[in-house]
């Protein structure tokens, strides 16, 4: 019998029911952890680079992490929602594939998860401001940290429960485009794999290639044919997704996110994180922790 290890675990930030006016309308929001929200009343919109979708009574929404989008009331919303960090062993988020904001229409069991959420984690709403720009503070992650460290054993393993059921929920969408598509061979499932966790390492298309046995130029056209990338622009792109994640949640220099990340050097890693996000690494890390304290 094979033991199936669960990768991912969560780190609760904040989960609260909030009534927003027309002054919840904020633009360009990027942050290194999920939201996911569920909308009773009212209406509004959020938006990422594909699209936008209405918010909505009756729905689930999630807003995965490094998510660029918009968030706007048109006059009145009510919403529970909950922000959480995700944790995996192996360095690959769940919606590592995508990164879109997307819904599916609530259940009761939904909405009572959220309401439970909320009774055995009081106290935990976002009470400085609903500005991304005020309240998303490296020290404030600390804080709601060390009010999950403690949090009493049953209480922790609750919460840890109500969100992998939610995240499965929301989940359950991607996992039905990807079973849409042909199934990828083994080698490329175990190099995608070999990838992620091995992004410091040098990683070109000759060795990826030889691990699995195969020609350079057949393994490219492989690769491509079931992510929808060369491996190089997959490897890139997931090289600066790594790099947002610890510029949004630690205070390592720049050159040792380069290195970590697998750049040989600051101003390949500063030019390459530019090209993909459209920012410099400085100004994104400004982005995320500006604070304009303006209540």
């Amino acid at each position: 019998m094979i033991k199936r290890v669960l990768q991912n675990t969560f780190s609760l930030l904040n989960v609260d029911y909030v009534k927003l006016t027309e002054k919840w309308n904020y633009l360009n929001v990027i942050s290194p952890y999920f939201r996911i929200y569920y909308i009773d009343d009212g209406n509004g919109e959020v938006s990422d680079p594909s699209g936008s979708l209405k918010l909505e009574p009756g729905y689930l929404y999630i807003i995965p992490s490094f998510t660029l989008c918009n968030l706007h009331c048109n006059g009145y919303l009510s919403q529970y929602f909950v922000q959480f960090f995700e944790e995996s062993a192996n360095g690959t988020s769940l919606f590592a594939r995508s990164r879109n904001v997307s819904k599916i229409k609530a259940t009761q069991m939904d909405i009572d998860l959220f309401k439970r959420l909320l009774e055995i984690n009081p106290g935990r709403g976002i009470n400085r401001s609903d500005d991304p720009k005020i309240y998303e503070k490296n020290i404030f992650y600390k804080e709601y940290q060390e009010l999950n460290n403690m949090q009493g054993l049953a209480s922790y393993l609750e919460t840890q429960g109500i969100l992998l059921q939610l995240m499965g929920r929301l989940l359950q969408p991607q996992l039905h485009r990807k079973h849409e598509e042909r199934h990828a061979p083994a080698k490329i499932a175990e190099t995608v794999g070999y990838i992620l966790v091995n992004l410091q390492q040098e990683l070109s298309v000759t060795s990826l290639a030889s691990r699995v046995n195969q020609h350079p130029d057949y393994f490219s056209r492989l690769f491509k044919t079931f992510t929808g990338q060369r491996p190089v622009t997959y490897i890139l792109e997931k090289r600066i997704e790594r790099a947002q994640y610890l510029l949004a949640t630690s205070r390592l220099a720049y050159s040792d996110i380069a290195t970590q990340t697998g750049f040989d050097n600051l101003s390949y890693f500063s030019k390459s994180f530019k090209k993909i996000t459209g920012m410099s690494p400085s100004v994104y890390k400004k982005q995320v922790y500006t604070v304009g304290f303006t209540l």
